[in-house]
């Protein structure tokens, strides 16, 4: 399926959503805001879909927001409104009970780093430039990074860059654990599509808790996520007949020793 803004590719179990304005690097404007949040709602509610995900056509995956687009808001009352709906769209990605993976390639910067920062996994291609760029066009974020890049990245890391408005090669945020991979860009997509295939193969109920448990632990204090922990558990050892898993996994053990 082909639409103007955002190209939806099915997979199988894996949807493939394509930001595709490649010759304008994939910035972020309206009409491809609203194609995005249509697709998280949808993919929502489609049993079929397991797993999404979200790639860039053209040069980059995405340079950050359309800069024309926002002096247009400006003229017709104001930005915020705009970036207010990316970061409920953004925020809806994170909170899916789907896995959400980018492939990013070329430029993930401001909103496109910010898309990033929501998925599950995030795989790159070799050279992928990736910063917070912000300060660079004396702007601050809209759509999460200042609150999710430091989780991310560490504080070290994420302060240089939202302080310097730098660009880094994807090699150099690989030890930060938020990355699963920087692969050859001719290797980008096949990789994104042995991962996403990966992941779908445990499409199971407790693979979509696990997705709710870890989005509702990460943003309360140390006591309130254990005793979170604790009732997802319970719900999930009722629900899904976890007793009768264990006791074949033993049985296929004793079998085979």
């Amino acid at each position: 399926m082909t639409g103007a803004v955002l190209r939806v590719e099915q997979r199988g179990p894996v949807r493939w959503l394509h930001l595709s304005r490649p010759a304008q690097r994939n910035a972020l404007n309206g009409e491809i805001a609203e194609a995005l949040a249509r697709q998280v709602e949808d993919i929502e509610a489609d049993d079929r879909t397991s797993v999404v995900v979200v790639a860039g056509d053209g040069p980059s995956f995405c340079a950050g927001g359309d800069f024309r687009h926002f002096l247009r808001l400006h003229e017709e009352g104001g930005v915020v409104p705009f970036l207010a709906e990316l970061s409920r769209c953004f925020t809806m990605i994170e909170a899916s009970s789907k896995v959400w993976v980018a492939a990013l390639h070329g430029h993930a910067i401001a909103g496109g780093l910010e898309l990033a920062l929501v998925c599950d996994v995030v795989i790159a291609a070799e050279g992928t430039l990736i910063g917070d760029g912000h300060l660079n066009n004396a702007l601050l974020p809209g759509a999460g990074s200042s609150v999710r890049l430091e989780r991310a990245v560490g504080k070290g890391t994420a302060r240089w860059l939202h302080l310097t408005g730098d660009t880094v090669p994807a090699e150099q945020l690989k030890d930060t654990g938020w990355l699963h991979t920087v692969v050859p860009a001719e290797y980008l997509h096949e990789e994104a599509d042995r991962v996403a295939r990966h992941l779908a193969r445990q499409n199971l109920p407790t693979q979509r808790r696990m997705k709710q448990l870890l989005v509702a632990v990460a943003s309360v204090d140390t006591g309130a996520g254990l005793a979170r922990e604790l009732e997802f558990f319970g719900d999930n050892w009722a629900s899904e007949n976890v007793a009768g898993a264990l006791r074949g996994f033993l049985d296929r053990r004793a079998l085979s020793s």
